[in-house]
């Protein structure tokens, strides 16, 4: 696959020292975030959505990009609740929906993800300072079969992963802070020290509310949407906002390398 261009952002992106010298881990979003696996999602999504709001009676339909646009950082269980309660159908089961959904998602993306090189590399110089994670509203099949598939597994492997859908007590999506706050509890950390790094409003909302500091990353944006998205994210409270993970690596190492040769603590 090849490499996107890196998406201008409005200022060079920075960060306070002292809160990257204070990191022990990084928080990785996944859709939308790792790799470009949000629009396709939809695809699969979209085809499920439409079925299930037949079910309900309702004539409402959606294209892919029609759900992307009304839905991002929004699980599906989330998003068939809504609609349930828009169809005046407080008291569908969803359920056989919900795992309907994840298994064509899952197949679809197994199918047309490909690796993004210089995603992975960047990634894998910040783990080499950073504790890497994953913190995503997805189920944990779908994820492995995006790992998989783009070849981050290495790197981020199942062990690494915390999902809003499979990891909490009560799947619990974004913007609720309760999977980043579930994956700092289980990393060891204070939130303060895992940054969070998010392409969505809602993402960045979730890390945010937990105490994380958050980075926006515009790669896998669609360029007419970028400079929308960059003041959304800031405005939601992301520290700063980066074209690309090669951007954040080279904008983190400077200071995680000296801090680890000056035998700073993190």
């Amino acid at each position: 696959m090849s490499a996107p261009t890196p998406p201008a952002v409005a200022g060079a992106a920075v960060l306070p020292d002292d809160v990257v010298a204070g990191l022990d881990a990084l928080l990785c979003d996944a859709d939308g975030n790792l790799f470009p696996s949000e629009e396709p999602a939809f695809v699969a999504s979209a085809d499920v959505t439409n079925r299930f709001l037949a079910s309900l009676g309702s004539a409402q339909r959606f294209t892919a990009e029609e759900l992307r646009l009304a839905t991002t950082g929004m699980n599906f269980r989330t998003t068939s609740r809504r609609l349930a309660v828009e169809a005046g159908v407080p008291d569908a089961d969803i359920e056989p929906w919900v795992v309907e959904e994840k298994r064509a998602v899952t197949a679809y993306l197994g199918e047309v993800l490909r690796p993004h090189e210089e995603t992975t590399a960047a990634v894998t110089e910040l783990a080499r300072y950073l504790r890497p994670a994953v913190v995503s509203s997805s189920a944990l099949t779908r994820l492995d079969a995006c790992f998989r598939a783009t070849g981050l597994d290495g790197v981020l492997p199942p062990e690494a992963r915390y999902s809003a859908e499979d990891s909490l007590p009560v799947p619990t999506s974004k913007p609720d802070p309760a999977v980043y706050l579930h994956a700092c509890e289980r990393l060891g950390i204070a939130p303060a020290a895992g940054l969070a790094v998010e392409d969505s409003v809602a993402g960045t909302l979730s890390a945010v509310r937990a105490g994380c500091p958050t980075v926006g990353n515009l790669l896998f944006v669609q360029p007419q949407e970028r400079a929308e998205r960059e003041a959304a994210l800031r405005e939601a409270g992301a520290l700063t906002v980066v074209g690309s993970w090669r951007e954040l690596a080279d904008l983190l190492l400077p200071v995680l390398t000296r801090r680890d040769t000056t035998g700073g603590t993190r």
